[in-house]
Formats: structure tokens, C-alpha cells, sequence
């Protein structure tokens, strides 16, 4: 691309630097971990630069850089177990066998902000994919797929390219590529929590969100359950453990979880859903960093809702302050 103030050709690295975002939320997608998915970026730009030379001319450039991400992605999952939430280990636990029980952290799905994997701009229904296709749900489903399916499920579904086009970056044939989608799409036809549509960014979904920040907020677990959908889940890595059920949660809330009575959430966006920072009330007066919540919500009711305790990590990651003050 030419610049236009100097007829000169723009140059490498800002080309490079345009697709940083797409590229991300891609390599995020395969590898479930936004650290690892901005390391896999890194080193594309870094071998898209050694090689730049020899790629001038023979291909679009952004086919090129999704070529090498893929493989930097392929090397990085070769070997290693896949990343999951802990529905996708076991069964769900009861608040009376619930146990304190830790995974490393390896094992887990991790947030990623929206605007570390997410275009600002758009066709409002290429977004509305790309939201749909980061939701907690989405990428566990990702994870339980082998990685050269999950390149094409993506690629395909997700990012609109054609069997030809896939085929091509893979090397491999359409047929293979036919038959490694038709494969992908079982599985996750196979999983109602991933199929279940998010809602549309409307008033009645805002309204929704400030009900279960007032009801948190005040305690009021029966205010807080009337928002929950029958089937709700609560999990809470790195614990192994998750509940079922709005009574379950009600309980635990009560419960093991009544540490959490006088917390405020602060908003963030994630994963392509609603999210809150969550302080608890500390000796002084203030509130300390507990968990990333990030809910998942459908028809009108909070699905699923994951508490991310790392908050070491995650609360940077989400510009959320080190703690609040009285």
C-alpha cells in the first residue's frame, strides 16, 4: 500500500501492526489463553518480518500472516493436554460435597478483554459472530476439538473463508477440509450451552445486567436467584468443583460463599460478554480484588456465571484498580 502524503510504500511493521487484533482473537480461539494467544501473535510478526522478503507478490497479506499464526498454534498445542473449565472434567458438585480441591492453572480456559480480540468496527453481523465465537462456552468447545479441526472450524465459521482458502493454508484437500468441518460442527451442535445464542446489547439486557449488580451488591440471593435460569452453572478456577442449579447457587452464596456479602462489582467487558470486576470488603474499609465474573446470559435469564480467583493476573489484564477505597 502506497503512502499517500509520499507516494512511498507504507511501512512493514505498520501493515503488520493492522491485524494484530484479528490475529489475537484467532490464536486465542485455538489456544484458549489470551497470554499465550498475544506470545503466538508476537512471534508471527516476528517471523512475518524475517521473511517478508521472500513473500512479496505471492500472496494477500493477511492470508499470509494467518498462515503463520496457524502454524505457530499447531507448535504450541502439539503434545499438550487442551484447556477446559471444570464442567468439561466432571460432574457438578453439590454445596454439601463441594470440595477445595485445586488444578494448575495450565488446565484453564482463560478471559480475554473484548478489545484484545474483538474489531471496534465492522458489519454489525460479522460482530455479532466474532462475540459469539469468544464467549466462554464457544472457546471450551474449541478446546475439545483436535487442533487442525479447530483451525478450520474457526477459519470457516468464523472468519468466513472458503474450503479452497483453508485447503490452501493447511495444504491439505477440500475434501479434507469438508470432512474435518462436518466433524467440528458435531461436536459442537452436541453442546445446548455453547449453541444457545447471546442477546442483543438491548435495554432489556442492560436491565437485566443492573439487577444482578443491585441484588449482589445488597445480598439479596433471593433477588439474585430470580435471575438465574434452572439450569445455571457456577464455577470458580483453578477449584476443580462447579454447582448446578439456582437453589445450589443460592446456597453456596449463603454459605461457603458469604464472604462476598457487602462486595461491589466495577463492569468490564469479556469474552464477548458481561463481566465485573468483584472487590470484597476488607478490614479497613476498602475492598480488595476477589474474582473476574463473567457471566453468560440467554433468553432473558444468567446461564452460566465463572469466577476467575487469579486475580493477580487477571485484574491488570482488565485495567481494574489494584483494590477500592472506603
Amino acid at each position: 500500500m502506497a503512502d499517500l502524503m509520499t507516494g512511498t510504500e507504507e511501512p512493514l511493521e505498520l501493515r503488520l501492526e493492522r491485524y494484530r487484533t484479528e490475529l489475537t482473537g484467532y490464536c486465542y480461539r485455538m489456544l484458549g489463553s489470551v497470554f499465550e494467544a498475544e506470545d503466538a501473535v508476537q512471534e508471527t510478526m516476528v517471523r512475518a518480518w524475517r521473511g517478508h522478503q521472500g513473500f512479496e507478490g505471492r500472496a494477500a497479506l493477511r492470508s499470509w500472516l494467518y498462515r503463520i499464526a496457524t502454524n505457530v498454534c499447531l507448535d504450541a498445542l502439539n503434545g499438550r493436554n487442551n484447556r477446559a473449565r471444570p464442567m468439561d472434567l466432571a460432574g457438578p458438585s453439590t454445596v454439601a460435597t463441594a470440595s477445595g480441591a485445586q488444578l494448575s492453572e495450565v488446565f484453564w480456559i482463560g478471559p480475554a478483554p473484548d478489545g484484545r480480540v474483538l474489531p471496534e468496527t465492522g458489519d454489525p453481523a460479522e460482530v455479532a459472530a466474532q462475540r459469539e465465537s469468544v464467549r466462554l462456552a464457544f472457546v471450551s468447545v474449541l478446546q475439545r476439538l483436535a487442533p487442525r479441526q479447530r483451525a478450520v472450524l474457526i477459519l470457516r465459521e468464523v472468519l468466513g473463508w472458503k474450503a479452497a482458502e483453508v485447503a490452501e493454508l493447511l495444504g491439505v484437500t477440500v475434501a479434507s477440509v469438508n470432512s474435518a468441518l462436518q466433524r467440528a460442527r458435531a461436536v459442537l451442535a452436541a453442546d445446548a450451552t455453547a449453541s444457545r445464542p447471546a442477546p442483543a446489547l438491548d435495554d432489556d439486557h442492560r436491565a437485566l445486567l443492573a439487577r444482578y449488580v443491585t441484588a449482589f451488591e445488597a445480598y439479596d440471593m433471593d433477588g439474585l436467584a430470580a435471575l438465574l435460569h434452572e439450569d445455571v452453572t457456577l464455577n470458580m478456577p483453578p477449584y476443580e468443583m462447579w454447582l448446578q442449579g439456582r437453589g445450589e447457587i443460592r446456597e453456596w452464596m449463603l454459605g461457603p460463599g458469604c464472604g462476598c456479602r457487602g462486595s461491589r462489582l466495577v463492569p468490564v467487558d469479556a469474552n464477548g460478554s458481561p463481566a465485573f470486576g468483584q472487590y470484597r470488603p476488607s478490614p479497613d474499609g476498602g475492598h480488595e480484588p476477589w474474582a473476574l465474573i463473567v457471566l453468560e446470559v440467554s433468553a432473558g435469564r444468567i446461564t452460566g456465571l465463572t469466577n476467575f480467583l487469579d486475580t493477580d493476573t487477571v485484574f491488570p489484564l482488565f485495567g481494574l484498580p489494584p483494590r477500592l477505597d472506603a
